[in-house]
């Protein structure tokens, strides 16, 4: 993606970065989903089932850790306006992490031999979360995208791109999480 250089540059992109995160993490969440739907429909467990799981919870964990423990106070200081969004994105970030570690827990124990309840079970919960996150997502990308693309915040004008992932050891274009 080219963008002008200028010494706003980074804190320009913001906003643009958060579609790009939620995008990566749509697609991710899509192939979860797939290899899910492959094994329970009586395909051959994906090898890389748990570990594909657990990468995508990963990456959405940190995603919102970031928001919440960065770009969130930010927002709230520079636009005080947000503070009841901020408030009600924290409390779907909760409800969206007692999702996860039930599907990391779903996922993990699936044996050879699943049940037809197992397999509804792990369905239902994806369908639970994609909805959610479906929801979420465009509520963020709604209230906060021109906000993020205005904030003012030098100390983060030549940060990462993924500054919206907390700790930048992970970046959406490839879905490795660093050491």
């Amino acid at each position: 993606m080219d963008r002008p250089i200028g010494p706003h540059t980074r804190v320009v992109g913001f906003g643009n970065q958060l579609v790009e995160v939620h995008i990566w993490l749509r697609e991710a969440l899509a192939e979860l989903r797939e290899d899910v739907d492959a094994y329970v429909d009586g395909g051959e467990r994906p090898r890389q089932l748990r570990a594909h799981c657990l990468t995508f919870c990963s990456a959405l964990s940190r995603h919102h850790s970031g928001e919440d423990d960065g770009v969130f106070a930010v927002l709230a200081e520079q636009v005080p306006q947000l503070r009841p969004v901020l408030e009600q994105l924290r409390h779907d970030h909760d409800v969206v992490s007692g999702l996860l570690r039930s599907i990391e827990d779903l996922v993990g124990g699936l044996a050879p031999d699943l049940d037809a309840d197992e397999a509804q079970r792990v369905r239902s919960d994806l369908d639970g979360l994609t909805a959610l996150l479906e929801s979420h997502f465009r509520y963020e990308e709604r209230t906060l995208v021109s906000a993020l693309n205005a904030l003012s915040v030098p100390a983060l004008d030549d940060a990462r791109g993924d500054v919206l992932l907390a700790g930048a050891d992970a970046t959406p274009e490839d879905g490795r999480t660093g050491t």
